[in-house]
């Protein structure tokens, strides 16, 4: 069995505990730094998939937040193929300990880009077709030294709301 901490509030605990080969594996390119529960890293746990299909990308932002959700100006992206089921582990590593915000992408049908896909952020905000871009102040969380554990639960486009699937 898998065990991963981090220290929240001076606290230990347990973010994931996974059986599953296929569970480690969607970890991602980054997953030793969320094994040896050293960081600094993010453990994102995407949930609330439309389809289990296409691919995800998470793209963790710091530093300046004039630059949040600006082309080119993540401090680490992490691309994987979307696992079968459950919610999705993905480890991201980052180069300090600070503040960062994290936004998910679900590329559906894996064609880059089109009105089926979904997307979400830490801390969750609320999205409609008028705000898809909350500000950095809304989204960004502290990385300790650790592991840092966050959910995204995604969003998808149904008629001129934007929601989760399960809302």
């Amino acid at each position: 069995m898998l065990k991963l901490t981090a220290k929240v509030g001076g606290l230990v605990a347990i973010l994931l505990a996974a059986q599953s080969g296929a569970a480690q594996a969607a970890l991602g390119p980054d997953a030793a730094a969320c094994r040896s529960g050293s960081g600094p890293a993010i453990l994102v746990n995407v949930n609330g998939f439309k389809a289990r299909s296409g691919n995800i990308r998470v793209n963790v932002y710091g530093g300046d937040p004039a630059k949040f959700l600006e082309r080119g100006q993540y401090v680490r992206q992490v691309n994987l193929p979307v696992t079968r089921g459950g919610v999705m582990p993905i480890c991201v590593s980052v180069p300090r300990a600070g503040r960062y915000a994290v936004a998910v992408r679900h590329d559906v049908t894996g064609n880059g880009r089109d009105w089926g896909d979904g997307g979400g952020f830490s801390r969750n905000p609320h999205l409609s077709l008028t705000n898809l871009r909350p500000r950095y102040e809304t989204v960004a969380f502290n990385v300790g030294e650790g592991v840092q554990g966050v959910n995204v639960v995604l969003n998808y486009r149904f008629g001129l709301s934007i929601r989760p699937v399960t809302s």
